[in-house]
């Protein structure tokens, strides 16, 4: 993470993108062409197109490949329910039987259905609308099996012990009425997904690696079972430690374009094929950007225990986005009657610090800014804070700022929408300059710090819930009026955003889906 600077020390360019569209779906293309070096960049064509409702989208059936289903073993939670939070196993010690099997259930497996959410169902970390776009898929070196989790198993050809599993996330899961903005919901979404599976890897004992998306990726997706590979991101490979190397040769294989009717996939595609280069200017990070490396820890080295989670079981369960009643939409967070506990903020900034796995990411993150709007917290003034290296460091006491910054939320209170940011004890932003992104990394840079930022937001989740708080991971925020709420450049863009707020009981039924 950036060290905490003053917005006003730097000279504001003239050639930003302008005030059109004041919205994350509508300026992400702007910014993104302004990092590549276009000024005062235009709205693409398409930001105009008709697109069918949110709501009308059908999601496509799962890219279910020829072959037998394998059952996933039980027991998972119970293996949790006996793993004291925040303690996690000793590297190195013995794994536990069907260590990998188990892994994946408490990464990806359903933990509960709640009828009168609007969307079901719930996993151990967010999803838009609960749709999960990215997959992971598990190979034995010869043969892919796609991991279904509502189904619990694993489908497909092969026979052999799993070894390895790809990470990818498919665009047309989202609504077309997205746009751009499909790319960047499931670039945040494998960020948040690695932080998961890293998580689940080290709570059974299995180390493994992690490969970032290369130029033939495509050729990965072929043999994954994708003959449409335009529908999907470049895949990230994480490899258990004790396999061998994967050793697959490209083929030659060139992607079949997007079909027309859809020009903001194409964009969004094009934007996703520009990783798997070396990065600019990157330093040691420049050797080892397409090398394996050890996937670390997703955990901080020193949290507090939680009464609220004694075990990890009960914080996985926890975790969840802010329930509203009655199947209406948004998030409501409680009035602090009395300041939460100083451990509100500093188990949050623990889980924030926590850099990413992979060099590429790590470095990524480097460049993102993290601003915290904090109220109610026991020995912290309210107002808006940097926070850099496990500290928050005060910016401008104001205590007027989440009612600022939910007045700029563009989601706000209705008869069926919740929206409870005013009274939200923290606002987490992650934000870039793309400028400098683009400068360091190149265009590889925009999706690598979309996935820090994804990896960030999750920890921020599993802190939230440990203190007994929901997180709700939003990019619904007006971007201009915001930036001058918390402090931001005019120069920079806000990646990301997360509330964090008091949960309000609902009354409504919770159905419990472990196993």
């Amino acid at each position: 993470m950036t060290a905490p600077a003053e917005p006003w020390t730097r000279r504001a360019p003239v050639d930003l993108p302008g005030p059109e569209g004041d919205n994350s779906i509508a300026r992400e293309p702007l910014w993104y062409a302004y990092g590549t070096g276009v000024d005062a960049p235009e709205p693409p064509p398409w930001t105009w197109e008709a697109t069918p409702p949110p709501d009308a989208h059908v999601p496509p059936p799962p890219p279910r490949p020829a072959g037998p289903a394998t059952l996933l073993p039980p027991g998972t939670t119970d293996h949790l329910s006996a793993l004291p939070y925040p303690h996690v196993p000793a590297p190195g010690g013995p794994a536990a039987p069907d260590a990998l099997a188990h892994a994946l259930t408490a990464t990806f497996a359903p933990l509960r259905r709640e009828p009168e959410n609007p969307y079901n169902e719930h996993r151990p970390y967010a999803s838009p609308r609960c749709l999960f776009p990215v997959h992971a898929f598990v190979g034995d070196g010869r043969d892919w099996r796609l991991l279904e989790p509502t189904r619990h198993t694993l489908t497909g050809p092969g026979t052999g012990t799993p070894t390895r599993i790809a990470l990818t996330g498919r665009y047309t899961a989202i609504p077309r009425a997205y746009q751009w903005f499909r790319g960047s919901l499931v670039a945040i979404e494998t960020g948040m997904v690695l932080r998961a599976l890293s998580l689940g890897l080290e709570l059974f004992g299995t180390p493994a690696t992690l490969t970032p998306p290369t130029p033939d990726g495509p050729n990965l997706l072929r043999d994954l079972g994708m003959d449409q590979t335009w529908e999907w991101s470049l895949p990230w490979l994480v490899e258990l430690a004790e396999a061998p190397g994967a050793g697959r040769e490209a083929n030659g294989f060139m992607e079949t374009p997007v079909p027309e009717g859809d020009p903001s996939l194409t964009d969004v595609v094009r934007v996703n094929r520009a990783q798997g280069h070396v990065p600019r200017g990157a330093g040691n990070c420049a050797t080892s950007h397409n090398a394996p490396a050890p996937l670390t820890t997703a955990v901080p080295p020193t949290v507090p225990h939680s009464p609220h989670t004694p075990t990890w079981s009960d914080l996985l369960w926890h975790r969840h986005s802010g329930r509203m009643p009655r199947s209406l939409h948004g998030m409501d967070s409680a009035k602090c009657l009395t300041p939460l506990p100083t451990s509100t903020l500093t188990t949050a900034l623990a889980w924030l610090g926590v850099p990413p796995p992979h060099p590429t990411l790590a470095a990524a993150f480097d460049e993102v800014t993290v601003t915290a709007v904090v109220q109610h917290i026991d020995g912290h003034t309210p107002g808006v804070h940097r926070t850099h290296n496990g500290t928050a460091h005060l910016l401008r006491r104001d205590p007027t700022a989440p009612a600022g910054l939910e007045a700029n939320y563009g989601y706000g209170l209705t008869p069926v929408n919740g929206c409870g940011i005013a009274n939200a004890p923290l606002t987490v932003f992650f934000s870039v300059r793309p400028r400098e992104l683009f400068a360091r990394f190149g265009p590889a840079g925009w999706s690598a710090a979309q996935h820090a930022c994804g990896w960030a937001v999750h920890g921020l989740c599993l802190a939230a819930a440990a203190e007994g708080l929901f997180a709700r991971p939003v990019r619904a925020f007006k971007e201009i009026q915001t930036k001058e709420v918390i402090g931001l450049g005019e120069d920079e863009t806000i990646v990301l955003s997360a509330v964090v707020g008091v949960p309000r009981e609902t009354g409504g039924a919770v159905l419990d889906l472990r196993t």
